[in-house]
């Protein structure tokens, strides 16, 4: 065995895992659409059942499935992890049927990068190192399915499905869409807060003895968007509904705050803020409830996972690949609660291209095998 083998295997490949991005682009699969996230979720699970890898599902009753696949299940080195997410954020039917299509250098459909692409890639890594005899240590694709929501529909049980399976691990590598010669070692964690105004609804030509929601609504708008630190806690207020006539009061008024933040500290000071900001009311006769509606952890720097980019980027430059600079990321992942749980863990290994959560999102055609290789040499060669 080899390092040069191994990479032209991946090599030899790259049409096969195509047509198998291709096949589960075109399945719909929005985090709410349970069918066409098992769907998904199925076509792993048929393709690793040929391979004779064991699989184990983990059922859910309203979200899709996750899944860990396993290869060389009974080898006694510690295994090494490789995970992404099947879940889409774009509805049913905005697609026509089979939407994923080639055009020039780039392969364009939903979810091609974030994340299908990174979880065929973990795939074909694993193909490819089978093909070349390696059976030095257990190699788990763990799949998730309710990434997109932060694991809202699950209770977060798919994350600790996650977890468990990654536990005894030495490297937790997440597929999240890659961007050239940057590695995520740290991710900021998100907090996502309704607040409820009710006020007194009155008829406009009265408005003066009325309370309205929107006007307090208003207030508060202006202070959550006061936090813009890039390196801390930024917040947007991204919804915001209320009102029933426009000659009446408003009696009700309802505003979405998404908050991203760098640290757990940081994290306790926007839920004190928040319920600092609910108990103060500028406009007499209105109360406001705030509600929690979905969070997740930050992913923050520490020993492990620099160690992890250090072992990473020496293997890189011993296989002649380029080496990584850690960076930090300003979205969420199911890397953060890997973190958390004191695995060893990296993000970012998946494919390359532009537009997520956007009708236009593409990934450039040479990337997945790129990131198979990322992936393979990793697990061929750690230590």
């Amino acid at each position: 065995m080899s390092i040069e083998k191994l990479l032209k295997e991946i090599e030899t490949k790259e049409q096969e895992y195509i047509n198998f991005l291709i096949d589960v682009c075109n399945i719909e699969s929005p985090t709410d659409y349970k069918k066409g996230v098992d769907a998904v979720g199925k076509y792993f699970i048929d393709k690793a059942k040929e391979k004779g890898w064991d699989v184990e599902v983990f059922s859910q009753p309203i979200s899709g499935d996750a899944i860990c696949i396993t290869m060389n299940a009974n080898a006694k080195a510690k295994p090494v992890c490789i995970s992404g997410h099947l879940d889409t954020v774009h509805p049913v039917g905005l697609f026509p049927k089979n939407p994923t299509v080639i055009k020039e250098d780039k392969i364009y459909g939903p979810g091609v990068a974030d994340c299908k692409g990174g979880c065929v890639a973990g795939f074909m890594a694993m193909d490819a190192l089978e093909k070349i005899g390696f059976t030095d240590r257990p190699i788990k694709l763990i799949l998730q399915s309710d990434e997109e929501n932060g694991s809202r529909f699950s209770n977060k049980e798919t994350v600790r499905f996650m977890a468990e399976k990654a536990k005894d691990c030495i490297a937790f590598l997440n597929g999240e869409p890659y961007n050239d010669g940057e590695i995520t070692i740290e991710r900021k964690g998100i907090k996502k807060y309704a607040f409820e105004v009710t006020g007194k609804a009155v008829h406009s030509s009265i408005c003066f003895t009325g309370a309205s929601a929107i006007t307090e609504a208003s207030y508060k708008v202006i202070e959550l968007e006061k936090f813009k630190d890039e390196d801390g806690i930024t917040c947007n207020c991204g919804i915001i509904s209320g009102g029933t006539a426009e000659n009446t009061v408003p009696e009700k008024c309802t505003i979405t705050a998404d908050f991203r933040y760098k640290t757990v500290e940081q994290g306790k000071f926007i839920d004190d803020f928040v319920q600092r900001l609910a108990k103060k009311s500028n406009i007499n006769g209105t109360v406001t409830t705030p509600v929690l509606k979905s969070w997740r952890y930050p992913m923050e720097k520490t020993q492990k996972n620099q160690e992890l980019v250090q072992k990473i980027n020496k293997i890189y430059k011993q296989a002649g690949m380029i080496e990584l600079t850690p960076k930090l990321g300003l979205g969420g992942a199911d890397s953060a609660d890997m973190t958390v749980a004191g695995i060893p863990t990296v993000d970012c290994l998946g494919t390359e291209g532009k537009y997520i959560h956007n009708v236009n999102e593409f990934i450039y055609k040479k990337s997945l095998v790129q990131s198979a290789k990322r992936l393979a040499v990793v697990v061929y060669s750690i230590d």
